[in-house]
């Protein structure tokens, strides 16, 4: 007999900058997702509203689906495939649930006992100032993390000189080596701050420092683009957050020097296509450190996805602190010298606390774009 799910129920909450989603099959097992398309939240509860209809069919994998509805119309978008990846997480939860195994034992058991946390710098307080780095890696090292990520501009980056701004974010990098020494796993986000010539200078500016890698050194938006930058650095590039298919990835994959890709399993298809583009990273000896928004749900499943696939290499972690992630789920996992622990729960491991999802409005911020003086738009 051919083994189907079918939906029974749909709830959606738009939580701080993620969406997150109930799904409970006919047997009254629930499952839990998260869409990452952070900047315009609204618009994914409208299109997973319309989606309702064919959440009601049968549901034969989870794979299935995801072509049936990425496909269903011929226009498409990160909005579409964030909707997509918090319906995938919720299936595979209530797949996990109906056996009575953790995420990680489903996916293919465990490929290590505990996942590196590189830490994102700013926890700690403002980065503003070289001293600012300076002082927060220290903190790190010191709380146990031998990986970190950082995005060494000062306040003011946009109106700096281009003289001013690589000597500057060069001076960062370099202090913050001196600082922490050659036992710290430095990630250097450059996060489009630059166009390609300044960030081909400023990589080659900073190598003598030995960054772990390079991330999104120019938008996304060219691939010809971050082909030349990858022919022209030596620091390894880390590409992908903003990309939201296997099609994309695929394309990042090919281009020189990139070693790690970087899909966000709340908007690249979910843990279905997340294991699909971490065997295309394989198939290139490249390794995948994801992106994370840092939703409770997706924190959870980039943490079963790195218990179990072998190319995995860090995860990003914030300190505890944030009540919008910790307050509204019953579990979230600890952090102990630098290492993340994996649970051992029964599916991802946790579930809502309903009554706490009104307390943090939807927020998705002020935008990123920095104005120079002229008001003209730098580039982001």
């Amino acid at each position: 007999m051919e083994r189907y799910m079918k939906i029974s129920k749909i709830e959606h909450w738009i939580v701080d900058k993620w969406m997150i989603i109930r799904l409970t099959d006919e047997n009254g097992v629930s499952g839990l997702g998260e869409g990452n398309f952070w900047s315009y939240g609204n618009v994914m509860t409208t299109i997973l509203d319309q989606l309702s209809e064919d959440l009601s069919n049968p549901i034969y994998s989870p794979d299935y689906l995801f072509n049936q509805l990425y496909r269903k119309y011929s226009f498409r978008s990160p909005a579409l495939t964030a909707v997509l990846s918090a319906i995938d997480m919720a299936i595979w939860d209530i797949r996990a649930k109906e056996v009575n195994l953790p995420l990680w034992d489903l996916l293919g058991g465990k490929v290590r006992t505990k996942i590196k946390a590189m830490l994102l710098l700013g926890g700690y307080g403002k980065l503003e100032t070289k001293e600012d780095f300076v002082s927060q890696a220290r903190k790190a090292f010191d709380d146990g993390y031998r990986a970190i990520k950082f995005t060494p501009f000062p306040k003011n980056w946009a109106k700096l000189s281009y003289g001013k701004l690589i000597s500057e974010c060069t001076d960062i990098v370099g202090s913050v080596r001196e600082e922490v020494g050659m036992d710290m796993d430095l990630g250097i986000e450059i996060h489009r701050n630059m166009q390609p010539s300044e960030s081909i200078v400023f990589a080659q500016n900073i190598e003598e420092f030995l960054p772990y890698f390079y991330e999104d050194p120019i938008a996304p938006d060219s691939v010809f683009s971050m082909k030349e930058i990858g022919e022209s650095i030596n620091i390894p590039l880390a590409l992908g957050e903003r990309n939201n298919t296997i099609w994309e990835f695929r394309e990042y994959a090919m281009i020189p020097n990139v070693l790690f890709l970087r899909p966000d399993v709340g908007l690249a298809g979910g843990i279905t296509n997340i294991k699909k583009i971490a065997a295309v990273a394989e198939s290139f000896h490249q390794r995948i450190i994801p992106h994370n928004f840092l939703g409770p749900i997706s924190n959870l499943i980039t943490i079963h996805l790195a218990a179990s696939l072998i190319n995995w290499d860090v995860n990003e972690a914030i300190l505890p602190g944030r009540p919008s992630r910790e307050n509204i789920v019953t579990y979230n996992p600890t952090i102990n010298d630098g290492y993340i622990e994996i649970p051992e729960h029964i599916g991802i491991g946790t579930e809502l606390i309903d009554s706490e999802l009104g307390k943090y409005p939807f927020n998705p911020g002020d935008g990123e774009t920095e104005i120079r003086d002229d008001w003209s738009i730098a580039l982001r």
